[in-house]
């Protein structure tokens, strides 16, 4: 190889996204996993990956990580493979599952791992971002499951990796913790690094990341803020009673996307909820109307429901 193809190699390497994911496919049995997914994460972003319990997130971290290899596609950390990536040092990971070391401090345990990076965090400050200074000299299997979670965070900064990726990250935290946690992590991201995080809460998505990237059946469904998915979903909700009037017709309003009965009640998912409810007044239909932005808990219950097509989504 010669001095400018190794030179070109190193540029693309520079210039590439920090995850790269090409027509990505895994499929166990008949089951596609992940199906087809194509995402960029740009160096400096944090990015929230949410879905329902067997969307493919776990499958999708694996495959980030190199745990598993695509059946199809590619995925690229940096420019190279996952395992290049993981290998150099340039990735941290703090996953839901794995039984903690016994018999050894948290100390010994951060500092075992911070060796096995080219440039580390010191010890001190990995503990210290996490939260568990007070913890160094404790045994981390005599700790309780919110430490624990806490200790798996200091073990995944303790390389000081380009990119993080945090699997369900504040599971068993308490309030307090949580609050604690994301002001460590957002300090890490300011300095920036790239953090990619699962979660089950919402609420953590739309104020701590940047973008919001939805997954359902092993595709991406949704990839934008928190407002982007809401239009994508049905920016408002208008409500009001039927009172004793049919719902013919309502789905033909102006701005309509769908329509949900709960007993004598209508609830009209809108793009415009202006001309919605010019409409509706023109029908006389306006008893108890309730006008209201959609929360992110529906638009995420929007795209990932069984009757949504993922397909007609994709172009969101």
């Amino acid at each position: 190889m010669t001095k400018t193809s190794v030179a070109a190699m190193t540029n693309t390497s520079e210039d590439a996204p920090a995850v790269a994911f090409d027509g990505a496919v895994k499929t166990f049995g008949g089951v596609r996993a992940v199906d087809g997914v194509d995402l960029r994460i740009e160096r400096g972003e944090t990015v929230a990956l949410l879905g329902r319990n067997g969307a493919g997130k776990s499958t999708t971290l694996s495959l980030l990580l190199g745990l598993n290899d695509p059946d199809a596609g590619t995925v690229r950390l940096f420019g190279r493979s996952p395992e290049h990536a993981v290998a150099a040092g340039r990735v941290g990971a703090m996953l839901q599952e794995g039984r903690q070391v016994p018999r050894v401090t948290v100390r010994e345990l951060v500092s075992f791992v911070a060796r096995t990076y080219p440039e580390p965090l010191s010890v001190a400050r990995a503990l210290d971002l996490a939260g568990i200074a007070g913890l160094a000299d404790r045994r981390v299997d005599r700790l309780s499951g919110g430490q624990s979670q806490r200790v798996r965070f200091a073990v995944a900064l303790a390389g000081d990796p380009a990119l993080l990726v945090l699997d369900e990250p504040t599971a068993a935290l308490d309030v307090e913790a949580r609050i604690a946690f994301w002001t460590s992590m957002r300090t890490y991201a300011r300095r920036g690094h790239t953090v990619l995080f699962s979660t089950h809460y919402l609420e953590e998505a739309e104020t701590h990341a940047d973008r919001i990237v939805v997954l359902d059946r092993g595709r991406i469904v949704a990839d934008g803020t928190g407002d982007r998915l809401r239009r994508a979903a049905g920016g408002s909700l208008v409500s009001f009673d039927l009172a004793g009037g049919g719902t013919a017709g309502l789905t033909e309003l102006p701005g309509v996307r769908s329509l949900e009965v709960r007993g004598d009640r209508a609830r009209l998912r809108t793009d415009d909820s202006d001309a919605t409810v010019l409409a509706l007044a023109s029908l006389g239909a306006i008893r108890g109307l309730e006008v209201a932005p959609a929360s992110l808990d529906d638009a995420f219950l929007a795209l990932t429901s069984a009757s949504t097509s993922p397909t007609a989504l994709e172009t969101f």
